[in-house]
């Protein structure tokens, strides 16, 4: 039914001139929700605002306020809506009882109705800064991240010195891999709130960890300095260090984290990594300790696992460590739900998508580019880092370490052209306009670039076909020695989901193996395999062939590889500071009686041969 206007402004303006002023104010409102040109009702709510009176009848109470906001404060939130509710009915349009409603709400988790109540208020007041910051932090929580961004970049136009509101923004752009918008807003957020954001000083060094490790360091300094307590800023720390090959500052970094957090489950298991136990240790004993609680999660059961079969490697006490090792190492593999049946779908698939791609891309079709990159491609734990590094110390090189570009990339249209017959040549095109501009956001200006993602290895006949101008190196290692070095590490990432059993890892290597046999055949010559236990022995003639095959003249800073002072950010960052060194690769036979499963699967793949 239509509502008459005429007679809704009549008993508003009865209600004004017997000083009912709430209800008048009220009608006026509601007719101007329906017609916002209605002229009588505009002056009627003007000639309101303007009598100071009348004001201090419609305006809501400080007292008021304070009551609410304690509710809040103290955890009464289902009584603070309440008290919000009755006194909308005497204020049914104050901005600041929606804003505080949708806190309110979204405390409850109802992250839907908060919203609602946020977009009310400012609807309301279009220029309240504060309503836009928290709807920014309830579209966050709800997952809406790109529609987060709006709101708090809103905000911050309506109030340029808001340290939370670009703090927060940092966080949103941080998730949405936007670094450099992310570095931006943290740098905002600092600048207007110097000496008191720990947390926004910890995400800058996060950010720097990668791109600039020193800048990383003092931004973690800064954090800590101001929350001394600060226990991830530690282990962050420590990580860096440890990069960057400071095995001593990066021990003493952990242990100040495990010193402020002794349940910090996650330092142990990088402590463990570089640093040798002795038999009454106190971070062992605490991890016996924190072993035995009912209570861990799946994850901290195995990061423990693996760091106490590191203490006890150390030990030389080898029951212990493999009855930690195989328990962790069981664990991850129920966590990751790994199947070998996919991995060797996916090897198939790979080489049917290869078999009807187009030959390599005619020159005309692609752009030239001045990056060239150096793929460093093997089984994980052949020795891709040490390769790296003596590249990577060439005056010409950047060595970028392990990028997920290309797996990234590669997934992506192996998925789009599962139902297509072929392969095509616009698909290859995308994957080097993607991977090349990828590379070229790095924080280089160096034009020949190694990507040492070792698994790389399964996509090389692509890699060649898009990137004419690409090298690929491919490390080999002793087979037993590179397959018990995966067995015992526990790999950050959710990608090498066969590492965690020893029949699953022989039957991998078999796959690996078969595939390298196939991208030889598919381009002789254009593949250069470097034997690691041959590097160690001849290290100069092993490196004048690597830098050949490169079309690199000769440095000699790529003999003096460990001096390099670069950032390596894999488990092999304190191991490449060592000059090279042989016998590594025999190391494995001290275990030989754990390890029967795994050389009875790789004895059997080579008698098949």
């Amino acid at each position: 039914m239509k509502i008459d206007q005429k007679k809704l402004l009549a008993q508003a303006e009865r209600f004004s001139n017997n000083g009912n002023l709430k209800r008048a104010k009220n009608l006026y409102l509601s007719i101007l929700k329906d017609n916002p040109q209605n002229l009588q009702a505009i002056k009627g709510l003007e000639a309101l605002k303007e009598d100071k009176n009348v004001n201090n009848q419609l305006e809501l109470s400080q007292e008021q306020v304070n009551s609410v906001i304690a509710l809040y404060s103290s955890g009464n939130i289902q009584d603070a809506i309440d008290k919000i509710k009755s006194l909308n009915n005497d204020f049914p349009n104050v901005p600041l009882l929606f804003n505080i409603l949708g806190v309110c709400y979204k405390s409850l988790g109802q992250l839907a109705a908060a919203a609602k109540m946020l977009e009310t208020a400012i609807t309301i007041k279009p220029d309240y800064a504060e309503a836009y910051y928290n709807l920014g932090v309830t579209l966050a929580a709800n997952g809406e991240l790109k529609a987060a961004v709006k709101p708090y970049k809103t905000a911050i136009a309506l109030i340029p010195n808001y340290p939370d509101a670009h703090n927060n923004l940092g966080n949103i752009f941080k998730k949405l891999g936007n670094f450099k918008a992310a570095i931006e807003s943290y740098q905002w957020a600092v600048s207007y709130k110097p000496g008191k954001f720990a947390g926004t000083e910890f995400n800058l060094g996060t950010l720097f960890s990668d791109i600039d490790h020193k800048t990383a360091i003092k931004h973690f300094e800064k954090a800590i300095a101001i929350k001394p307590d600060f226990a991830e800023a530690y282990y962050s720390l420590g990580l860096v260090f440890k990069d960057l090959g400071l095995k001593n500052k990066a021990i003493e970094s952990y242990k100040k984290a495990i010193n402020i957090r002794p349940d910090y489950i996650d330092v142990y298991k990088d402590l463990s990594n570089i640093q040798k136990f002795k038999k009454n240790d106190i971070h062992l004993l605490h991890m016996q300790k924190l072993l035995a609680k009912s209570d861990l999660s799946k994850l901290d059961s195995i990061n423990l696992n693996f760091a106490l079969a590191n203490a006890n490697e150390g030990l030389k006490n080898q029951d212990e460590q493999f009855k930690f090792l195989n328990e962790g190492n069981r664990l991850r593999k129920i966590d990751l739900n790994y199947s070998f049946d996919n991995d060797q779908q996916l090897f198939s698939k790979i080489k049917k998508k290869f078999k009807s791609l187009p030959s390599i891309v005619e020159k005309s079709s692609y752009w030239t580019s001045t990056i060239r990159p150096i793929f460093i491609v093997g089984m994980p734990r052949s020795g891709t880092s040490l390769i790296e590094q003596i590249i990577a110390s060439h005056n010409e090189v950047f060595g970028a370490g392990e990028l997920d570009f290309l797996n990234n990339i590669m997934f992506k249209e192996l998925k789009e052209q599962s139902d297509k017959d072929g392969f095509s040549e616009n698909a290859l095109l995308s994957i080097r306009q993607n991977y090349l501009d990828s590379l070229s956001r790095l924080n280089t200006s160096k034009k020949i670039i190694t990507d040492k993602l070792p698994l790389n290895f399964r996509y090389i006949g692509f890699i060649l076909s898009a990137f004419p101008e690409a090298k690929i190196i491919h490390v080999k290692r002793d087979a037993v020695a590179t397959c018990w070095s995966i067995y015992r590490h526990s790999f950050t990432s959710n990608g090498n989901g066969y590492a965690y059993n020893q029949e699953d890892i022989a039957k991998y290597y078999e796959l690996y193996s078969e595939l390298m046999d196939f991208w030889h055949e598919s381009y002789p010559n254009q593949i250069h395999d470097v034997g690691y236990e041959d590097l160690t022995i001849n290290q100069e003639e092993e490196t004048q062939k690597l830098l050949e095959y490169c079309e690199l003249e000769w440095d000699e800073n790529c003999l003096n590889f460990h001096t390099n002072e670069r950032a390596v950010q894999t488990a092999s960052s304190i191991q490449v500071r060592k000059k090279i060194y042989q016998g590594s690769s025999e190391a494995w036979k001290e275990h030989e009686a754990y390890l029967k499963i795994l050389i009875k699967g790789l004895s059997s793949f080579r008698a098949s041969r």
